[in-house]
């Protein structure tokens, strides 16, 4: 009894230093150009600072003809615009010392240097740049599309990211979110700087962009800066709203007998980001959790399934996700098992899954509360991450959301609404499965179903 004390009083301490961590926090300030583009900003004590584009648009914008060309857009953007060339950019960054870089998700498309405070200036302006006057020449298109095509092969060995294009495949399946975000092989052959210009021209508007910055910013010096960088881009017309991507249960198997263990996923369809039910399936996720055959403490854990990963070896690792869209998601597990215990991994997976559906206890919502706590924090740690949620929170809601008011909304959930909402999503719904590697041993897909809930008497 002693012991559950100290782990209570424990747990007591641990929220206070969050909430006292959460008063150094910078607040956010927000402006917005009179073509709709917005400046969003957090100052902080550092000496660096992030500055990013966050673009509206990624593969969920395209339709089956153009799909990848977002992507594409991505590598072509650094190769040369009407007053540098790629080589001149290159250099130019490297002298300030900054980093530049970008990715492309299934909903937006970032941009983003890192520079020294006093380089903030000139970093927007070369984002600027190569956002407006980028000149996607013909023979650079060319020579990309090779990049392109090697990188997808890369993407193509690595069994996680053939396990969850395939997830989304037939999560969503006819829809934009089920496409790739490389698009298939034949547009890549086929994409041309017209396709390219004309997907900025319609996607790339002020209305559907965010300046971002964290670190030691002056946000007054970055609206100026931005009003005469930014002002001729089109304003666009009415808010974006990408079209509905259904959810669909039903489960896809790429067998490939070179690969000796079994990479399996499973989810149900989540929420998007803004929804009431997000941070109580944040919670059950944490309840979840994740293990790996490395940690040599995995008798030990809180989470009940990577106990019996390790006890029974039955898997090699596994992690709990929540990827989350504007308007659905996915909230599921993915896990890499012995063939001849996948079988195992999944009834084991799908008893936790139910297990919290029906009986998560407010001490185990408390420490999974917790966990959520400490991953907040460490996302705010550096300017780049500070950005990032930034750029995106203002994409989505329009606004940033606080770390206090985040905090409260953690709060609020109790081990009563993580059962009532893992019910509502978990319980008796069709999944979406994705297995790759030696799926001989992957149980029927109306067994697995029949795992979404028990049978009482």
């Amino acid at each position: 009894m002693s012991a559950l004390r100290n782990i209570a009083r424990r747990a007591h301490a641990h929220a206070g230093a969050f909430k006292e961590a959460l008063g150094n926090v910078s607040q956010t300030r927000i402006s917005t150009l009179p073509n709709g583009l917005r400046i969003a900003s957090e100052q902080t004590n550092h000496q660096t600072a992030t500055v990013g584009l966050f673009i509206d648009s990624g593969s969920r914008a395209e339709t089956e003809k153009n799909n990848g060309v977002a992507h594409f857009l991505e590598h072509m953007i650094f190769k040369g615009t009407n007053k540098r060339t790629q080589a001149g950019l290159e250099e130019e960054v490297e002298n300030i010392g900054a980093h530049l870089n970008a990715y492309t998700s299934r909903e937006h498309t970032v941009y983003h240097a890192k520079c020294l405070t006093k380089d903030i200036p000139k970093a927007t302006e070369i984002l600027a740049d190569i956002l407006t006057n980028s000149t996607f020449q013909p023979k650079q298109v060319e020579r990309e599309r090779g990049v392109i095509l090697r990188e997808m092969q890369e993407v193509n060995s690595i069994p996680e990211e053939v396990v969850f294009d395939h997830l989304h495949s037939v999560a969503f399946q006819g829809t934009a979110l089920g496409r790739t975000i490389l698009g298939p092989e034949q547009n890549i052959r086929t994409i041309s700087a017209e396709d390219i210009r004309s997907f900025i021209s319609t996607q790339y508007t002020a209305n559907r962009i965010v300046l971002a910055a964290a670190g030691g910013v002056d946000h007054d010096q970055l609206v100026k800066n931005a009003e005469q960088l930014f002002s001729k881009i089109p304003a666009g017309g009415q808010a974006y709203k990408p079209a509905r991507c259904g959810f669909t249960g039903s489960d896809i198997r790429h067998r490939d007998d070179n690969i000796p263990e079994t990479h399996i996923a499973i989810a149900v369809e989540g929420v998007g980001w803004g929804h009431p039910d997000f941070f109580p399936l944040m919670v059950a996720q944490q309840i979840v959790g994740n293990w790996d055959q490395s940690i040599s403490s995995g008798r030990h854990l809180s989470s009940k399934l990577a106990v019996q990963c390790a006890t029974d070896h039955i898997a090699y690792r596994f992690t709990s996700f929540m990827n989350a869209y504007s308007d659905t998601g996915l909230w599921g597990a993915y896990g890499v098992a012995p063939r001849d215990h996948v079988d195992d991994f999944v009834h084991e997976l799908q008893t936790e899954w139910i297990r919290i559906c029906t009986g998560a206890t407010s001490f185990e919502v408390q420490r999974a509360k917790n966990a959520l706590r400490g991953s907040l924090l460490f996302s705010l740690d550096g300017t780049t991450p500070l950005c990032e949620e930034l750029g995106r929170q203002v994409l989505v809601h329009g606004r940033h959301t606080s770390a206090s008011e985040i905090d409260t909304q953690i709060e609020a959930v109790t081990a009563d609404t993580v059962r009532a909402v893992a019910t509502k999503y978990i319980y008796d719904k069709c999944p979406a499965v994705a297995a790759y590697g030696s799926t001989e041993a992957v149980p029927d897909y109306n067994r697995i179903r029949s795992g979404m809930f028990w049978l009482r008497v």
